[in-house]
């Protein structure tokens, strides 16, 4: 069975990261509450780690599963939460392959940075990542930020770009909580776009806030299948507040010769259409990432 090929974190690590909470009182390390890891992976083991988003697990399963066909010992570390939680394990090492989004990744090192274009952000992350970093080839396959509104909205508004928002009254943006001191959230509407709004932080439910009218502005990914079942309207981003995101395996320097033959495979093979179609199978067919991982690299000669 292909579940047999999960293995979990050491029980040493899980303990030493209970022996740690109870030591600080309470004062957590996000990483280790959320997923047990505390200390650098035995040698020869490659952990693989993931966002908490179903879409990134199942390209981080992807790349677990090809590295295991490639004959490595592969840890998953998945669901661990967003950039602010697993940076740090894989600025240490302790998480050494994690699927990132290259546009979103550079605004995290380089919150200033110009670059837009997928081209330009892949170049500029070269000089902002930390020297313990790197990233292989990227995708075509891009599932960055967008705003997004239901189809009646925009046809009532005459709304097709992000713009047009500037000349509607009490908006309400609904999308995760971080989004708020984000470069590309309220206050980038604001400077960028002059549009003012009130900010709800709507977390999983953000598709389902925006279809039922609790908020009429969301940040949606643009890979989410929902955007065409739900007949949404992304809206155009003429000047660019949202950098291009391509899928891209972001790597520990140290690992990166081991992984590369592996991996540039798998980026060479996911492509925008199939990124979406690999999302329905998990929202839609209601499939696991396991199963969708092992399908995807049979039908891609990669398994």
């Amino acid at each position: 069975m292909r579940n047999a090929r999960r293995t979990t974190l050491i029980a040493a690590g899980a303990a030493a990261a209970l022996l740690t909470l109870t030591a600080c009182g309470g004062d957590s390390d996000p990483l280790a509450a959320e997923s047990g890891a505390a200390e650098s992976p035995e040698a020869g083991t490659i952990v693989v780690g993931s966002q908490a988003y179903y879409s990134n697990e199942i390209v981080a399963e992807i790349y677990a599963q090809a590295l295991e066909g490639a004959g490595l010992t592969v840890e998953r570390n998945f669901s661990i939460g967003q950039r602010d939680a697993y940076m740090p394990a894989l600025e240490s090492g302790e998480v050494q392959v994690f699927p990132e989004y290259t546009g979103n990744l550079l605004q995290f090192f380089d919150p200033e940075t110009t670059a837009t274009t997928a081209e330009d952000v892949y170049a500029a992350l070269a000089d902002a990542l930390p020297d313990s970093l790197t990233v292989l080839d990227q995708s075509t396959a891009s599932d960055q930020d967008s705003y997004t509104v239901t189809g009646e909205f925009a046809e009532a508004n005459g709304l097709t770009s992000i713009a047009d928002l500037a000349g509607v009254a009490d908006l309400t943006l609904g999308g995760p909580p971080e989004l708020e001191e984000r470069p590309y959230g309220p206050q980038g509407l604001a400077d960028v776009y002059g549009v003012d709004v009130a900010f709800e932080a709507t977390g999983d439910t953000t598709v389902q806030d925006l279809v039922a009218g609790t908020v009429n502005v969301a940040n949606v990914f643009s890979a989410d299948p929902r955007i065409q079942t739900e007949g949404l309207v992304t809206l155009e981003d003429p000047e660019g507040l949202f950098l291009a995101s391509n899928v891209v395996p972001l790597v520990s320097a140290g690992v990166a010769d081991q992984v590369a033959d592996v991996l540039n495979p798998v980026s060479a093979a996911l492509t925008p259409e199939g990124l979406v179609a690999l999302n329905v199978e998990s929202t839609e067919e209601k499939r696991s990432s396991d199963d969708i991982a092992a399908d995807w690299l049979a039908e891609n000669d990669l398994g």
